[in-house]
């Protein structure tokens, strides 16, 4: 007798729409978040040498270790990181003056070579100034013989070939070792 209230169905959303909505809100988020895109280190690769490997002489070629512990060998004498670009540049610029050196910037080679477990950080440190390095000695042969900063010759000019062949970037970058 008191029960007389009508019986009402269950109410229902519509998945049509809700699907709709959740599609909608897919895009937008698509649309307006940015994906980082890592950039790494740019190098050029020289291109592969077709002939037999020439001999390198010891006195042209400098080894730097780098251990896991992030200290620095140059041809097995311990040095701090601000010693390594002044050494780099009596070592590629000797000209054959110290019979320790190299014979000339053309044969002047750098090996670079770290730990497995070396900090990411003073790898690319020790990268940063073998490169900074060559730039310096670049922009100063630049400044001598055109008057000129290497970084403001026309790109493939005669010029900034000349500048190269002076100084070439003879970098190897070995493999990462154990120990």
């Amino acid at each position: 007798m008191f029960n007389n209230k009508p019986i009402r169905e269950k109410a229902t959303i519509n998945g049509s729409s809700m699907a709709d909505i959740a599609f909608l809100l897919l895009i937008f988020f698509l649309v307006t978040t940015t994906i980082n895109v890592d950039t790494g280190i740019s190098l050029v690769l020289p291109p592969p040498i077709q002939d037999d490997r020439p001999q390198i002489h010891e006195r042209n070629l400098m080894n730097i270790l780098v251990n896991a512990d992030g200290l620095i060998r140059m041809d097995d004498k311990p040095v701090l990181i601000e010693e390594v670009k002044p050494i780099l540049r009596e070592f590629i610029n000797n000209r054959g003056k110290d019979p320790e050196l190299s014979d000339s910037p053309q044969k002047a080679i750098i090996s670079l070579k770290t730990q497995r477990e070396t900090p990411y950080k003073v790898y690319i440190d020790m990268l940063d100034e073998v490169m900074g390095t060559y730039k310096q000695l670049r922009n100063e042969a630049s400044i001598s013989e055109f008057g000129i900063e290497f970084k403001s010759l026309v790109n493939n000019s005669s010029q900034k070939q000349l500048i190269i062949k002076m100084y070439p970037k003879n970098i190897s970058v070995a493999e990462s070792s154990e120990n």
